[in-house]
């Protein structure tokens, strides 16, 4: 297939996206040929990929990173762009159908529901049309309360962001998830002056709600907290929207005949993250977050993370300021490529030991200047999503965060191997994004772009693949020099369903 396949109509639209005609065909190829897995090796564990922090080390890397804080370097990235529809999903199919899964469950739903940091808000929207909700809960009307909660008539929550959720309840007031995160950066991303950064990526529909709601609350939080925001917020371009087939490979069309497109998956994000004007960015999903009394372990391995990336920066820059000014001999080098060896987890082909001297130094700048991130790792309690593994390609092997779908899971040993794996990612990242001379690095050139997934969705046209692009924390990430360090399961409390909320985590 070629470019003459497409109608004038479909090049407009194609070219309508900011989408290049010769990337749609390459996703068109990758549809036709299929998606090549990843090879796992093993997994990574505690001193074999994963870096265990000590006590003694804890002050140090806090310190260090406070000192980075304070010169301005930190800046919090929060992908929000979640809808609260997956998280009420439950309650919402009870809701349409006017049935629950069983009488124990309603009970349980209509007892529960006092527990839950909106249950004030839904008594005022309830009681505004006429409605008590105690009542409600005493003659068991689940059905019209779920109506309050999810639909127009009320909250609306099942078609808000999950950002705008409430989700904890404190002595005098609740939040949001949005506002717990404004708390957790004044804590640990603020600099000498008191200003904060944070970069949201939001979903078109809800940008203008988010930004209302921003706009709302900044000041309340400068105020109790002494910090000034400096808040960004865009959206997932339509340009990193994907290509859809039809199980035959061809391209999906709608009624009218027009191409369909579908969001090209977290990975979409890394444009939002290139485009920012960062140095350390620590990533974290909207949905994990915490209330204050818990927030104290989460923010001392906030800064642990973010000094163990400091300190490790601090070396690299020092390397590589040796190498391009090439005042490294034969003795120097041996030391960087044992730092690269033990401290970076790098991993040197069989042709670079019989390489000349001078091979082996281009080799080894090219392996140190790269962007580094720094990844805490939980451990492995049966939550579903990725993990650290090491894996092999083309002849070499690196520490990669790896999701199911990336898999030949048809394989005995591939499955054997990730069911052993030992820990999770909690999606808790700090990433140094400038090199040694503080120039920001085109993080698209670090990308695995054969790590992408396709998956089966239904369309009202009939059922479609869909293409994810590498992911975020993924293939986004594939190339960049990486580092696992083991947090504790306290730093990772994930709101996916709205029964999360009842964890302890979560209570008051």
């Amino acid at each position: 297939m070629d470019s003459s396949f497409f109608s004038e109509q479909d090049l407009s639209a194609i070219s309508g996206k900011g989408i290049e005609i010769e990337e749609v065909l390459r996703q068109l190829e990758i549809f036709r040929r299929g998606t090549k897995p990843l090879r796992l090796i093993r997994p990574a564990r505690t001193g074999d990929g994963i870096i265990e922090i000590t006590l003694d080390e804890r002050a140090g890397l806090v310190s260090l990173h406070d000192q980075a804080a304070e010169k301005g370097r930190m800046l919090k990235f929060v992908p929000a762009s979640g809808a609260a529809s997956r998280m009420f999903r439950d309650w919402n199919n009870w809701y349409q159908q006017r049935k629950s899964d069983s009488a124990k469950v309603t009970v349980k739903f209509l007892g529960d529901l006092g527990k839950y940091a909106f249950f004030n808000d839904l008594k005022k929207v309830m009681a505004s049309k006429g409605e008590d909700v105690e009542r409600c809960i005493r003659e068991g009307r689940w059905v019209d309360i779920l109506e309050f909660v999810l639909t127009q008539r009320g909250l609306n929550y099942y078609w808000l962001p999950k950002a705008l959720i409430k989700f904890h309840i404190y002595p005098r007031h609740t939040r949001t998830a949005l506002e717990e995160h404004l708390v957790e950066a004044a804590l640990y991303v603020r600099d000498a002056r008191n200003v904060c950064r944070i970069h949201f990526t939001v979903s078109d529909e809800h940008e203008s709600r988010f930004r209302e709601s921003l706009s709302q609350i900044k000041g309340d939080y400068e105020n109790l907290f002494g910090v000034k925001y400096e808040l960004a917020v865009t959206i997932q371009h339509p340009s990193t929207d994907t290509i859809a087939v039809d199980m035959e490979g061809r391209p999906f069309r709608d009624r009218s005949g027009r191409l369909v497109f579908r969001p090209g998956g977290h990975g979409a994000l890394l444009n939002n993250l290139n485009g920012i004007d960062g140095d350390i960015v620590f990533i974290k999903n909207i949905d994990n977050i915490v209330p204050d009394r818990l927030k104290e372990i989460t923010i001392l391995h906030k800064k642990i993370l973010g000094g163990y990336l400091v300190r490790l920066q601090d070396e690299i820059f020092h390397n590589l300021n040796l190498l391009s000014e090439k005042r490294l001999n034969d003795e120097m080098l041996a030391r960087v490529i044992r730092f690269c060896q033990e401290k970076l987890f790098l991993f040197f082909p069989h042709e670079f030991w019989n390489d000349s001297i001078s091979s082996k130094k281009e080799y080894v700048f090219w392996i140190l200047n790269r962007p580094i991130r720094v990844c805490g790792m939980v451990k492995n309690e049966g939550e579903p999503g990725g993990g650290p593994f090491w894996i092999e390609e083309d002849g070499t092997q690196s520490l990669q965060i790896v999701e199911q779908d990336q898999l030949d899971l048809n394989s005995e040993g591939q499955r054997g191997i990730w069911k052993s794996s030992t820990h999770f990612n909690p999606v808790d990242l700090v990433c140094g994004v400038r090199n040694y001379q503080g120039e920001k690095f085109d993080l698209n050139a670090y990308v695995n772009r054969d790590a992408v997934i396709v998956s089966k969705k239904s369309h009202e046209e009939g059922e479609l693949k869909a293409l994810e692009l590498p992911g975020l924390w993924n293939g986004s990430m594939a190339y960049w020099n990486t580092v696992f360090v083991e947090v504790p399961l306290e730093t990772f409390n994930p709101v996916k369903t709205v029964d999360d909320l009842l964890r302890k985590s979560h209570l008051p």
